[in-house]
C-alpha cells in the first residue's frame, strides 16, 4: 500500500473516530412511542398510573395478563371494575359479547381508548368524530370534567396530538357526560361541549368511555397542572370493589424477548456491539484477504470417443446407410462375443451355438434365432430401418441376459 493509501485510511480512522465520539455524546432520544405498558417509563407508558392506583385501591387491584375472555371463562365469580388503557382497542364479536353480559351482571366497565370497534358503538347507540386542527396549525386541546366539584373552568391542555376524538349525537337521557374536549377555533373563538368521556347504563351496570387515554399515560400524569383531571376521572372508580386492570392489550411488549434488546437498549452495550462490527469489518478488509494468488483449477480433457461414435452413426443413419450401421453393429457384437467369451466366432454351427448358450445364460433356441438374423442381415444388401432396430435390439436383449439384468 502506498503512503497516499495510508493517509487516506488514517483520515477515513479519524473521521470515524469523531462521529463515534458525537453520537455516543449526545443525549438520548425519547421515546414516544405509545405503549400503554405498565412497566414502562416512557413518557406513553402507564408506570405511575398503576403506582399512584396501587396507593390510592391497595388490594383493591388486580394485574390480568391474558384475554379478557379468557379471564372471564376462568373466574366466572369476578365481580368489581374491568379497567382497559390503549391506543387502539378491538376485542371481536365473542370476546365483547362476554364482556358486556359480565357487565350486564352489575360490573363495571371502564375502556380509554382512541378508537372504539364498531359492535360496541352500535350496541350503545354511539357514534364518534374528531377535531382537527387547521393545515400548518398546532392544535392545543383541553379537557374538562362536567362534574361541579371537579370542574376546571381552565381546563386541563394537551397540546401532542393534532387531533381529538369525541362522541357525537349521544342520547342525554341514558347518557351522562363526565368530561368534554374544546379548543379555540380558527377565529379565536373556544369550541364547547365535545363529549369525550361519557357513562351508560349497561343492565344492572354501567360502561365508561374514554376517547383520551394519554389522560393515563406517564407524560400526563406528571404534569402537575394536568393530575387532576386524571384523578377526577378514577374517582368514578368504585373502591369497594375488585378493579382489574387488563395487561393484554397493550400496543407495547410487557418484556422483550430478543437478547439485542439489551445491547441496543443501553448506550454501553451498545456501542460495544458497534465496535465490533466495525472491528469485523475492518479485519475482512484488510486481513481477510487471500495472502497469495490463488491456484487457478484446470479442468482434464474430456473423453469424447463414445460422442464422436454417436455422431458418426448419426450420420450413417441419415444418410439410409443400413448397411453400413448393421456390418459395424455385427462386428462390434463378434468382438465383444470374442472379448467376453473368449469363442472363436469364424464359423457358426450347432456347436458354437450350444457353447455360447452355456455360457451366456441363455438357451440353445435363443441363440440360434440371434444369429439366424444375424446371417440374413450380412447376407442382404439392404434391409428397412425396422430390421436394423430389430438386430439392435436382438444385441442389447443378449447383453443384458448374458450379464443377469
Amino acid at each position: 500500500m502506498g503512503k497516499k493509501g495510508r493517509v487516506y485510511i488514517i483520515i477515513a480512522v479519524i473521521t470515524l473516530a469523531v462521529l463515534m465520539l458525537l453520537q455516543y455524546s449526545k443525549p438520548k432520544e425519547i421515546n414516544w412511542f405509545p405503549s400503554y405498558v405498565a412497566q414502562h417509563k416512557i413518557p406513553y407508558g402507564t408506570f405511575v398510573l398503576n403506582d399512584v392506583m396501587a396507593k390510592l385501591f391497595g388490594d383493591q387491584i388486580q394485574q390480568v395478563h391474558v384475554p379478557p375472555f379468557e379471564f372471564l371463562i376462568d373466574n366466572i365469580e369476578a365481580e368489581g371494575t374491568y379497567f382497559f388503557v390503549n391506543e387502539r382497542i378491538n376485542f371481536g364479536e365473542s370476546e365483547l359479547n362476554v364482556l358486556l353480559d359480565w357487565t350486564s351482571e352489575g360490573n363495571t366497565l371502564f375502556i380509554a381508548s382512541g378508537a372504539f370497534e364498531e359492535n360496541l358503538l352500535d350496541t350503545l347507540n354511539l357514534e364518534t368524530s374528531y377535531l382537527f386542527a387547521g393545515f400548518g396549525d398546532e392544535q392545543k386541546e383541553y379537557y374538562h370534567l362536567a362534574h361541579p366539584k371537579l370542574k376546571n373552568e381552565e381546563g386541563y391542555p394537551f397540546e401532542k396530538d393534532d387531533y381529538a376524538t369525541f362522541f357525537k349525537n349521544i342520547d342525554s337521557s341514558n347518557t351522562t357526560i363526565i368530561g368534554t374536549v374544546d379548543y379555540f377555533d380558527d377565529q379565536g373563538e373556544y369550541q364547547m361541549k365535545n363529549f369525550n368521556v361519557i357513562k351508560q347504563p349497561f343492565g344492572e351496570g354501567e360502561i365508561i368511555l374514554s376517547t383520551f387515554p394519554k389522560a393515563f399515560t406517564n407524560y400526563f400524569i406528571l404534569e402537575e397542572k394536568n393530575r387532576g383531571y386524571t384523578a377526577g376521572l378514577l374517582s368514578y372508580l368504585d373502591d369497594s370493589q375488585t378493579i382489574y386492570m387488563d395487561n393484554h392489550y397493550k400496543s407495547g411488549k410487557t418484556f422483550y424477548t430478543s437478547p439485542m434488546y439489551i445491547f441496543l437498549n443501553t448506550k454501553e452495550f451498545k456501542w460495544a456491539y458497534y465496535l465490533a462490527l466495525i472491528g469485523a469489518l475492518f479485519y475482512i478488509i484488510f486481513e481477510g484477504k487471500r495472502k497469495q494468488r490463488a491456484i487457478p483449477v484446470v479442468l482434464p480433457l474430456k473423453n469424447q470417443t463414445l460422442a464422436f461414435t454417436r455422431t458418426i452413426a448419426d450420420m450413417y443413419f441419415e444418410n439410409g446407410e443400413t448397411k453400413a450401421i448393421s456390418e459395424h453393429k455385427i462386428a462390434h457384437f463378434l468382438e465383444y462375443i470374442r472379448s467376453h467369451f473368449y469363442m472363436s466366432t469364424l464359423e457358426f454351427n450347432e456347436e458354437f451355438y450350444r457353447n455360447l448358450a452355456s455360457r451366456s445364460n441363455h438357451s440353445f433356441e435363443e441363440i440360434k434365432e440371434l444369429f439366424t438374423l444375424i446371417k440374413r442381415m450380412k447376407k442382404s444388401e439392404s434391409f428397412s430401418d425396422e430390421e436394423l432396430k430389430k438386430l439392435n435390439r436382438s444385441i442389447e436383449k443378449f447383453k443384458h441376459k448374458a450379464h443377469g439384468k
